[in-house]
């Protein structure tokens, strides 16, 4: 595969038009890595320790936010260095595991998000049945099958792009491997891996979001009817944050990789920013501020951790 080409590293540019400010942004970017790992472990820590969150919803925001740390670690850390140094290559092998990971774990997302409207749909619409509907069971098959659905339609556009020659072209215009990118340096006839790679795209992001739609509209359905308007606000406020999330997500990724060709790049990469540190970043605050039970269980983990350092 690598030795159909002979490019053996790539040049991340980055903000090529921000040059002079290439320290600030690395010091931005840090920042919020940190907060994303922070964030998203704080919650992962929270579920575990409290049994009150031993439950389907919370096992698949576990979940998310294990994959979000996941997304920001193959891509951030990497973008930083070169943003940071004024060597900013990556090399090939480098360069194609990036690609690959950030688009399976992307992927895994998606169909994650629609599992988890999935398991809003039935926590809301049939209550009576849910503690049935949504057991332990179904929780890790359906948590599978979002792992297999990554892995299935991310594979085969990757290999293509691996199998493709670079010649000399290994400037890539973001602070990122994203195969969209390196498609368009191959110095080969890309048709038949754009086409794949489009379709890939348009099947997870569409697939996940109808279905998503479809919960959410007899999620809607539902509190509209329900008597009283507490029930509703409730019912309402449940589903807000992770209906944020989807907004946010599945916004910027069908405008990055559901299109046939790529015209904008300094918009590319400002939607890019949106799904690799935005959403990453409010993913934390947007279920734990959201959450009543979330905010009591840190207030009393706070509360916690004040009283043995004092006693320290």
């Amino acid at each position: 595969m690598s030795n159909h080409t002979t490019v053996t590293t790539f040049l991340l540019l980055g903000f090529p038009s921000l040059h002079h400010q290439e320290y600030l942004i690395a010091i931005i970017f840090l920042a919020s890595y940190l907060a994303i790992l922070v964030g998203n472990l704080l919650i992962i820590a929270l579920i575990f320790s409290h049994r009150d969150f031993y439950r389907p919803m919370y096992f698949f925001l576990c979940n998310l936010s294990s994959l979000e740390i996941f997304i920001t670690t193959a891509i951030i850390p990497k973008a930083v260095g070169s943003l940071l140094m004024s060597n900013k290559g990556i090399s090939y092998q480098a360069c194609m595991t990036q690609c690959y990971f950030y688009s399976l774990l992307g992927y895994i997302e998606f169909a994650l998000l629609a599992v988890m409207s999935y398991d809003r749909y039935a926590a809301i619409c049939y209550p009576l049945q849910y503690p049935m509907l949504m057991n332990s069971h179904l929780c890790l098959q359906l948590l599978l099958g979002s792992w297999c659905a990554g892995f299935l339609f991310t594979i085969v556009p990757t290999v293509l792009v691996v199998r493709l020659p670079f010649c000399n072209a290994n400037r890539v215009d973001h602070f990122f491997c994203d195969s969209t990118l390196l498609i368009k340096l191959s110095c080969a006839e890309t048709q038949t891996v754009e086409l794949i790679s489009f379709m890939a795209s348009f099947i997870i992001l569409f697939g996940s979001l109808i279905m998503t739609a479809m919960s959410y509209l007899c999620i809607i359905n539902t509190i509209l009817r329900l008597p009283f308007t507490s029930s509703r606000n409730k019912a309402f406020s449940t589903c807000s944050s992770h209906f944020t999330i989807v907004i946010l997500g599945y916004g910027s990724c069908i405008f990055l990789y559901v299109r046939p060709s790529i015209r904008h790049i300094s918009y590319n990469k400002a939607v890019a920013l949106i799904n690799t540190l935005v959403t990453p970043l409010m993913s934390p605050f947007i279920f734990s501020l959201r959450n009543q039970q979330m905010k009591d269980a840190l207030r009393v983990g706070l509360k916690r951790c004040v009283t043995i350092s004092r006693k320290c």
